[in-house]
């Protein structure tokens, strides 16, 4: 009789040892499954934050060849030029990592890749001053470039903001809420828009 008691209660040890290991194999996996679902996402932004870095340094790199070809031109304006060289400089020397990614860093991000942005328009505003170099066919390749960088800026900066907030949207549902902050899952910053930025800027020349 006793031993079959022993052997009954063995059993229920056991069984108790199985469902509790099953249970905490159970809570591994979902919480394995969140924090997974939380890095694709993570990654995603990060991946297209490189793609904004590479339209915006696209942009910086087709500058000295826009320079170059405008300074050949007598009398062009030196300090606009001047301008267009110190916030290019100015605009590569910041360095956004997707560590590093938070509201006050795109701030100053963006700012700076605005008065860039500024620096060359006012650039060509001055070159509608000098119709031979409007016509210039090392200028008209550049207006096609510069063009078109113009346009994936705004496209890649709104691909930002989509998968950004596709991010910032999955850790602050629950249950992810839960364990993003123990994690170490931040929220991710926006580019903001400026009052009439809807439309990208125009490259005229």
């Amino acid at each position: 009789m006793d031993e079959n008691q022993n052997k009954t209660r063995s059993y229920r040890r056991w069984g108790v040892i199985i469902a509790v290991f099953l249970i905490v194999l159970l809570v591994v996996a979902y919480v394995s499954a969140l924090y997974n679902g939380m890095v694709k996402r993570e990654e995603a932004v990060n991946s297209q934050w490189s793609q904004v870095e590479n339209v915006y340094q696209r942009r910086a790199d087709l500058i000295p060849n826009l320079v170059n070809t405008v300074k050949g031109y007598a009398n062009f304006e030196q300090k606009t030029l001047t301008d267009v060289i110190e916030a290019r400089a100015k605009a590569t020397s910041v360095n956004i990592t997707p560590q590093n990614l938070n509201s006050q860093s795109l701030e100053q991000f963006q700012q700076i890749q605005d008065n860039l942005g500024s620096a060359l328009s006012r650039l060509m505003v001055v070159v509608e001053r000098y119709p031979e170099l409007k016509a210039n066919q090392n200028f008209l390749e550049l207006q096609a470039q510069l063009e078109g960088t113009e346009n994936r800026i705004t496209v890649e900066r709104r691909k930002f903001n989509e998968v950004a907030q596709g991010y910032n949207t999955a850790i602050r549902k629950f249950p992810r809420n839960l364990f993003a902050g123990m994690f170490g899952f931040e929220r991710k910053a926006y580019f903001e828009s400026k009052p009439g930025a809807e439309e990208p800027p125009k490259v005229e020349f």
